[in-house]
């Protein structure tokens, strides 16, 4: 516990620690006395004037007092996995599934993925943009299956509008939204004439968690 100390010294000196220096020493001396009475605790268990010959007092201390609102209250939770599905909050209403909804979104990833590469120039390394793009966050991506295990999504090109740890969900240039599993597909990405390609076993991923994540310098086991 802090304390604060009141520092006196021989009663004739008492008008200069308390800076009443222009007063008598019987001023003085009253003040510094009504000053403990008040400061100390339990003042009458003390001799003041014995008290006054030490060097240092002990004044009373007032520890702050914590909000008690701020030591009951608890921290908000967020919904739970249960109380998103209820709300329906991930699902893209179908007046909303329209292609040209989404091409402002994605100019802006594209320049968002040009800045972040430093300009994507013909001149930049693969490997360097490679390793951006890990980390890089494709809500607004024009992306394409190239391959997959099933047939039918190879070929599919939209928009990526929501990105889960196992599934992409693109809105095509027809009005409708895919989705398309991580899992044994490989997507390609084209920003600028640089094609990226991602292999989506390797991506099962959030988009959060991947941006924290220290990928290891390997090579890559196609399907």
């Amino acid at each position: 516990m802090e304390e604060a100390l009141l520092r006196v010294a021989i009663p004739h000196e008492i008008g200069k620690i308390v800076g009443v220096a222009s007063q008598t020493p019987p001023k003085a001396a009253a003040f510094t006395e009504a000053f403990l009475k008040n400061s100390l605790q339990q003042p009458e268990r003390y001799d003041l004037k014995n008290m006054l010959s030490h060097k240092a007092l002990i004044l009373k201390y007032h520890r702050p007092k914590k909000d008690s609102a701020k030591r009951s209250s608890k921290k908000a939770k967020g919904l739970n996995a249960r109380q998103k599905r209820a709300l329906k909050i991930f699902q893209i209403k179908p007046e909303h599934q329209k292609y040209e909804l989404f091409l402002p979104l994605h100019e802006l990833w594209k320049q968002y993925i040009i800045d972040l590469c430093n300009g994507l120039k013909p001149t930049s390394s693969p490997q360097s943009v490679q390793q951006k793009l890990l980390k890089a966050d494709f809500h607004g991506a024009i992306i394409t299956v190239v391959r997959s295990r099933c047939p039918s999504y190879v070929g599919t090109t939209g928009i990526l509008v929501q990105e889960f740890k196992h599934i992409f969900k693109l809105i095509t240039k027809e009005d409708r939204l895919k989705v398309i599993p991580k899992r044994n597909s490989v997507f390609a990405v084209e920003i600028n004439g640089f094609v990226s390609h991602i292999y989506g076993s390797k991506f099962e991923q959030r988009a959060s968690e991947r941006s924290a994540k220290k990928f290891k310098v390997k090579g890559t086991i196609d399907l």
